[in-house]
């Protein structure tokens, strides 16, 4: 998708700083950290949204969730990490492309937000 900001950044149109990349995703630092540690993890395939995941994405998907366990575990984050994925209006999902939130370095509450 040719105006998304995540899209751009997959396909290395706007420059990141990449803490981990290969063939499918791309896990950069957020511009608004929440947390000492805060990253995404994008796919390159454009999805809107976790609605938009379908049966063929099941692969795709499940790689991001080991690669996930992985980056944690390269930054450092031993003592725990929370991984947050926001879906549509009500989450405040504000950019148009499934991302994950990894945030860690310090106590998170809950309930979340």
């Amino acid at each position: 998708m040719s105006d998304c900001i995540f899209c751009m950044i997959g396909d290395h149109e706007i420059p990141t700083k990449a803490v981990y990349e290969d063939e499918q995703i791309i896990c950069f630092h957020d511009l608004e950290p929440q947390a000492p540690v805060h990253v995404l993890v994008i796919p390159k395939k454009h999805l809107a949204s976790l609605d938009e995941a379908r049966e063929e994405d099941k692969e795709l998907l499940g790689h991001i969730m080991v690669k996930i366990h992985e980056i944690a575990a390269d930054l450092g984050l031993d003592n725990g990490y929370r991984v947050v994925i926001n879906t549509g209006e009500d989450a405040f999902q504000t950019v148009k492309h499934l991302h994950f939130h990894i945030l860690g370095k310090r106590k998170l509450t809950w309930p979340p937000g």
